[in-house]
């Protein structure tokens, strides 16, 4: 039995007081959060499940505020339990970007979503952690820990290991050169929903202060949907054009923009693989397995651009290669 749903059903007769509803599975994400759709009359709700011992709902609750107050369109908390862990949230719909992007409506859907990071971004400065760098190598080094020694099976050598930490103190220190801002950290096609006003804007707690440029990679490089170099190009460079006139970037020119762009983009992704791999091995999210080779290869298209990247793109094509049937057998545990 799912006790915890159990106890979301009896909260919500005698927390927000719905008599007659329907309660569905709606998402679960790469945490250890829950997402169940509620139907009462003619209003539908979310409820989110977030065990306590695991998640701190207090973040979403803040960030949730601070982004009301910033015009985004965000899920509205209604009613809380932080104790068990269970928030109702007003429901944004179902309709992800991810399902519905297509090369007709790409151009509209980033701009709205360009758009709304303008409006994040210009509004200052917030109370939220640093992304800062002892936060960013932290990311990098679940590569080596679980891409490169749990997936890959594979012992670094002392001269591999110096590689990765030249490299990532090299990514680390052009992501803190940037101007600093409000950060989702998870802005992707998974996490935008169309609605009106457009988008709804889904998986905001972890926000932080950080680099200028890492929601926009996050968004434009999105490890579960790929682009076109060039259609990836005018995006960024559209919202260098959005960004400078909102005053965001402190004059900051195209071409070290797009610079910024691409090294965030290389951290990000090297986290990512080892996200993906630890949410397999670790949490039991094989899925995630699959979105590795997506990862891999903007590593290899943007890191081939950058002579400082090239030990690391050594090193990366001189690992283990892992065929999709090994994929497929650890998925099942192998």
């Amino acid at each position: 039995m799912d006790t915890r749903l159990e106890a979301i059903k009896l909260w919500l007769t005698t927390g927000p007081g719905l008599k007659d509803f329907h309660i569905e599975p709606a998402s679960a994400d790469a945490s250890f959060r829950r997402y169940f759709r509620v139907q009462s009359g003619d209003t539908s709700y979310i409820v989110m499940d977030a065990p306590p011992a695991q998640e701190d709902c207090t973040a979403f609750i803040a960030v949730s505020a601070l982004m009301h107050e910033r015009g985004l369109h965000v899920p509205e908390v209604l009613e809380t339990d932080l104790q068990q862990g269970f928030l109702l949230l007003t429901d944004l719909g179902q309709r992800l970007y991810l399902a519905e992007l297509n090369a007709t409506r790409a151009d509209a859907l980033y701009g709205d979503a360009m758009q709304a990071l303008v409006c994040l971004q210009a509004a200052g400065p917030a109370r939220l952690p640093p992304y800062d760098r002892e936060l960013l190598m932290a990311e990098m080094a679940l590569f080596p820990d679980w891409y490169v020694a749990r997936h890959l099976q594979h012992t670094l050598t002392g001269a591999q290991q110096a590689v990765l930490g030249e490299t990532f103190e090299f990514l680390c220190t052009a992501a803190l050169q940037q101007p600093q801002v409000v950060v989702h950290r998870d802005y992707h096609s998974r996490n935008l929903m169309i609605s009106e006003p457009n988008p709804g804007i889904l998986d905001f707690q972890d926000a932080v202060m950080g680099a200028v440029t890492y929601d926009l990679v996050s968004l434009l490089r999105d490890c579960y949907i790929k682009w076109p170099a060039g259609k990836v190009d005018a995006w960024a460079r559209q919202y260098h054009r959005m960004a400078s006139d909102a005053g965001i970037l402190d004059g900051i020119d195209v071409d070290t923009f797009l610079r910024g762009f691409d090294l965030m983009g290389l951290q990000r992704h090297i986290k990512v693989a080892g996200i993906f791999a630890r949410l397999n091995y670790r949490d039991g999210k094989a899925g995630y397995l699959e979105d590795i080779p997506m990862t891999l290869a903007y590593i290899r298209e943007v890191g081939s651009k950058y002579p400082e990247m090239a030990a690391f793109m050594e090193l990366l094509e001189g690992f283990p290669v892992v065929t999709n049937d090994e994929i497929r057998g650890a998925r099942e545990g192998g």
